[in-house]
């Protein structure tokens, strides 16, 4: 078949190991990743990455973790990492737990990139606003150097920033939450932060992060505007 065609001839002609990643099936209550996964280190995968969720499913419930442990045994001693819902240092402790190789972090590193400090040091990082900030004055400078400091360059690298800005507004500050960790598939409130600039970042107002990338690369063209491509169903 057209997969078995692709996974032997990317095999064969890389350098380094082949890796893929899959999710459960296309339908929801139909789990075909445990059918797959022998044929995949048959065709020469070297590592497997499962999205414990189906196509259909999308973001409206929860990884199927426990379907992810039973697809570790299959996969043997082939590794396996899995990804899904992972959004605190617990979480990834959990998933560890299914006997996993490894985890991929996805919408998770999105919402909040210090999450990989967060499980290296084992604890809840209340990061200020300002630190945030300087994440994307770090994110802003490395779009500049890629694709340059003129015009084009600064608009590239501001659409990249809004789409950013799309996920990031969806985090919660751990010293507002009443019971910590935040959950991945719970809208986020709307709050007042405890600074301007905290209550900026959790806007979900197109404009706010149109103001947010101002404050980093200048003042927008005119006739400015911005629709985020990733508007997927991620809450219950």
């Amino acid at each position: 078949n057209k997969f078995e065609q692709i996974v032997r001839g990317m095999n064969s002609v890389l350098d380094v190991p082949l890796t893929v990643k899959i999710r459960t099936g296309v339908h929801e209550k139909t789990n075909l990743a445990h059918k797959l996964i022998p044929n995949l280190r048959e065709w020469g995968a070297s590592l497997v990455t499962l999205h414990g969720r189906s196509r259909e499913q999308r973001y409206t419930k929860m990884a199927d973790w426990g379907y992810i442990a039973e697809c570790v045994q299959v996969a043997s001693p082939m590794p396996l990492f899995g990804n899904g819902d992972i959004f605190s240092f617990e979480d990834a402790n959990r998933a560890m737990q299914s006997g996993v190789s490894g985890i991929m972090i996805a919408r998770g590193a999105l919402i909040k990139p210090w999450i990989f400090t967060e499980i290296k040091e084992q604890r809840h990082w209340d990061i200020s606003s300002r630190e945030r900030l300087n994440i994307l004055q770090d994110y802003t400078n490395y779009g500049l150097e890629h694709w340059g400091s003129d015009t084009q360059g600064v608009e590239k690298t501001r659409r990249f920033l809004l789409e950013w800005l799309s996920f990031l507004c969806r985090y919660i500050p751990v010293g507002l939450l009443e019971h910590p960790p935040q959950r991945i598939n719970e809208r986020p409130p709307y709050y007042v932060g405890r600074d301007y600039l905290e209550t900026l970042m959790a806007s979900q107002n197109v404009d706010d992060w149109i103001k947010i990338s101002e404050m980093l690369l200048g003042h927008v063209p005119a006739n400015f505007s911005f629709l985020p491509k990733h508007k997927a169903n991620s809450y219950k």
